[in-house]
């Protein structure tokens, strides 16, 4: 991969894994849009982590409050303390997508080199948006939570295992149809993405180490990796800032319109 094409990929990375629009589908869409190769594993596995990178510098003080808080109830057997008990909701809202990615590996990769079914999938991630802002009471913070709102949580982020369906736009969607506020909302689907995204690019790693893919591609992967943790930060912040003002129409509406202007494009083709 030469060097624009690493860094126009990585940033597409970083900056639609946090924004509600998908990244996945975006790193299906845009080579096929371009005619460019597919970016192949160990390109997808160094921008992924670039992602992780970007909301670990975010969230960096949270997440060490959250591990001594899940600490501590573990010794306290109890989860009084509202930061354990967050900490213990993203455990468990881990799990629906560790099940799925598990029992359904080689179908959900198989739609990676699908770019029709990614952009009828922008217009199922359209509507899952649209119709939470209509629906959504948006009055609970997060030491409301319940492990009920987790899981359903959860649940939306393993169906965003598709390309297509956006992980942050499934899970702010659950969360504000769990009664959640759009911030809080995306606090914790930022939160939920970090054990997701390390899980997943550690098998990813290892056949890359394996396959000895690495020095040949390393001026790109690097290229790609800072791309995606500059964009992905940057997005992070922009995106916590913009939901205390707005609603997520007009992410609804462009994935809307990215999921028609692909169709087209096939139908052209």
């Amino acid at each position: 991969m030469n060097p624009v094409r690493a860094l126009i990929l990585g940033f597409i990375q970083g900056a639609t894994e946090f924004v509600p629009v998908s990244s996945s589908g975006h790193l299906v869409l845009v080579p096929w849009l371009l005619r460019w190769p597919e970016p192949g594993l160990a390109f997808d596995t160094t921008v992924h982590w670039g992602t992780l990178v970007a909301v670990v510098a975010v969230f960096w003080r949270d997440l060490w409050r959250l591990a001594l808080a899940w600490l501590r109830s573990l010794r306290s057997r109890s989860l009084n303390d509202v930061e354990a008990r967050v900490a213990w909701w993203i455990i468990l809202g881990t799990v629906p997508g560790v099940v799925l990615g598990l029992t359904l590996k080689d179908p959900l990769e198989r739609l990676f080199s699908a770019p029709v079914t990614v952009a009828v999938l922008l217009l199922v991630t359209a509507a899952i948006l649209t119709f939470s802002e209509r629906l959504g009471r948006r009055t609970r913070d997060l030491d409301d939570m319940s492990w009920v709102d987790a899981l359903l949580i959860g649940v939306g982020q393993a169906v965003a295992i598709m390309p297509g369906i956006s992980r942050s736009g499934a899970t702010i969607a659950s969360g504000l149809l769990r009664g959640l506020r759009r911030e809080m909302a995306a606090r914790f689907s930022f939160l939920l993405s970090i054990p997701i995204i390390l899980g997943a690019g550690l098998p990813q790693l290892l056949e890359l180490c394996q396959t000895g893919d690495l020095a040949a591609q390393l001026s790109a992967l690097i290229l790609g990796f800072f791309a995606a943790v500059l964009s992905g930060y940057l997005c992070i912040r922009f995106l916590l800032s913009f939901l205390q003002r707005h609603k997520l129409y007009v992410f609804a509406a462009y994935c809307a319109v990215v999921g028609i202007f692909c169709l087209g494009v096939a139908l052209v083709r």
